[in-house]
């Protein structure tokens, strides 16, 4: 077997980035393969309980996101303007996704989970000069229109009928469906430099509030070593994410580097269950499965689908969290696959990932991807060594590094400086180059004076056969007194106690990382993208005073 060194010698130093004078990324996933003869290709299929299944080729796409562009010029927008985007899974969302990057606005998606005051809140701060959504989220986005925003038309998608017509209204309300049926397409497509700004993602900040995040146009070509060592791209590949558009994961995985390398994407929007999809990648002969840990453990525990039933599929993908060990196990048992993991973040997508060139090691994230500048740098700001924890630094000319955070210099200068970007992600790396990721230094439990990374724990609790999902917390319940506490969500039907949870972790853990305290809960509670939030549970359990349920010596 090729070992890690050779590969960093065939790939990392021979790897050369390769930037075009100009780029933009409408162009490289739409236009070009429509220049290509490839128009008639499909591109995405959007599954909806409601409309049922709906194709789109690149043509198509090519031509629809033509006549959003002509929308927008009528509309006044000018380059670098803010098109806030929140629509669920359906063909107007990448129509009016890449309809804003070939104008040269600045798309801003967002989820269809917030709540209007958080919607908002992000059009007051993005200064969004149009909202694109969905005619029936349109009554409860209404109020929005009371805030002191910059919105100077909204333009309603889907199916229905438009609202009346409110002369006290101070916004133009736009039947989206009408004109990209009926207005004429603008082909043109803005010829940016590559640092120019695309797209403004959102992401939890320090201070409660969202923060910006502002990816420029080369974020697509600096995601291409995952393209390489993370995905598993083939010619005529069918691509499947169980996730929304608006989320960077799936915005990336599922709708731009799927396109940009001219493969067809399958999404769904509506109800689903464990079962929805094992029958889509059926039915739409799905040869790559992308989703989060959540997601295969549902298929594994709630239905009875094997390897024979998705006959098409050859290649699965997790991120969002890690995937525990015994998830891992048995997906391999029954679908005959691997389920290959990685790491990135809104500032930047997907740096560290598992590949089939190399076997997955139970625990590591997998390896930094060949041609991106990344390092662990210990407390001395000396690369680490090997075994030793430190944080993850991302060099500054790396083309997938976000520009800045949305006007906030101070948090920009904060986390970019002397050539880095530093994530404030800790992490070790072994003799074989195999990444540990440990995490948010404010997650580091320090119980008794040792400082224990909580997903270390987790991976080892997640492989009791009764544990569907674990979430480790040092809980404070006293002064200097922090013990290791374990979070757990049975299987369904476990009747697991306490006491067998601890001395599982006794047995399979060192005594300072083994838990002492035991909670049971249902669910997490999450962010809006599934993350969980474990300061939240921290909290809620120091408000109620609630007494262990088990507690070791």
């Amino acid at each position: 077997m090729m070992k890690f060194d050779d590969l960093l010698t065939e790939t990392a130093t021979d790897w050369q980035w390769n930037i075009p004078e100009t780029f933009n990324i409408a162009y490289a996933c739409v236009r070009q393969h429509v220049e290509q003869g490839n128009g008639n290709k499909t591109a995405l299929i959007i599954e909806d309980d409601n409309t049922g299944t709906c194709e789109l080729s690149y043509g198509q796409l090519d031509t629809l996101s033509g006549r959003f562009v002509y929308t927008l010029k009528e509309l006044g927008l000018s380059k670098d303007d803010r098109v806030l985007i929140r629509l669920p899974n359906s063909i107007d969302y990448p129509v009016s996704f890449f309809g804003c990057l070939k104008q040269g606005a600045i798309a801003v998606p967002t989820s269809t989970l917030l709540s209007a005051p958080e919607v908002a809140y992000l059009a007051k701060d993005s200064g969004a000069k149009v909202l694109v959504t969905a005619k029936s989220m349109w009554p409860e986005l209404k109020a929005i229109l009371s805030e002191d925003t910059q919105l100077s038309a909204v333009l309603l998608a889907g199916e229905g009928e438009m609202p009346e017509h409110d002369p006290q209204l101070k916004v133009q309300l736009l039947d989206l469906d009408h004109l990209l049926k009926n207005c004429p397409n603008d082909d043109s497509i803005v010829a940016c430099q590559p640092s120019a700004p695309a797209y403004l993602v959102y992401t939890s900040g320090t201070t409660g509030y969202p923060k910006g995040v502002l990816h420029a146009h080369r974020s697509l070509i600096g995601r291409l070593p995952a393209s390489r060592f993370w995905f598993d791209f083939k010619e005529g590949d069918r691509i499947m994410h169980s996730g929304k558009f608006n989320w960077t994961y799936v915005l990336g995985s599922a709708l731009m580097d799927p396109l940009f390398h001219g493969h067809t994407v399958i999404v769904h929007e509506g109800a689903n269950d464990a079962t929805t999809w094992p029958k889509l990648i059926a039915k739409h002969k799905c040869t790559i499965f992308i989703g989060v840990p959540t997601i295969y453990r549902q298929i594994i525990q709630k239905t009875e689908f094997a390897g024979k039933d998705v006959s098409s599929l050859r290649h699965c993908m997790s991120a969002g969290e890690h995937l525990s060990d015994e998830i891992l196990h048995a997906w391999r048992e029954r679908f005959g696959m691997d389920v290959y993991e990685a790491i990135g973040m809104s500032e930047f997508s997907y740096y560290i990932s598992q590949s089939k060139k190399f076997p997955i090691r139970p625990g590591a994230a997998g390896f930094i991807q060949p041609g991106h500048g990344v390092l662990l740098i210990n407390e001395q700001n000396q690369p680490a060594q090997a075994g030793e924890e430190g944080m993850i630094v991302i060099s500054e000319d790396d083309p997938g590094l976000f520009l800045s955070y949305w006007q906030l210099p101070e948090e920009t200068a904060k986390a970019r400086h002397d050539g880095f970007f530093y994530t404030g992600d800790y992490a070790r790396i072994d003799d074989d180059g195999y990444i540990w990721f440990i995490g948010r230094k404010d997650d580091i439990i320090n119980t008794f004076g040792y400082r224990v990374s909580p997903h270390e724990i987790e991976r080892v609790i997640k492989t009791h056969p009764d544990v569907a999902d674990c979430v480790a917390l040092g809980e404070e319940l006293g002064k200097e007194k922090v013990l290791v506490s374990a979070c757990i969500i049975l299987t369904p039907g476990a009747t697991t106690t306490a006491e067998d949870i601890l001395a599982f972790g006794g047995v399979n853990l060192a005594k300072y990382k083994a838990p002492k305290i035991v909670h049971f809960y249902d669910d997490f509670p999450r962010t809006k993208n599934g993350k969980v939030l474990r300061k939240q549970m921290l909290k809620d359990l120091a408000a109620k005073n609630q007494q262990p349920t088990a507690q070791g010596t």
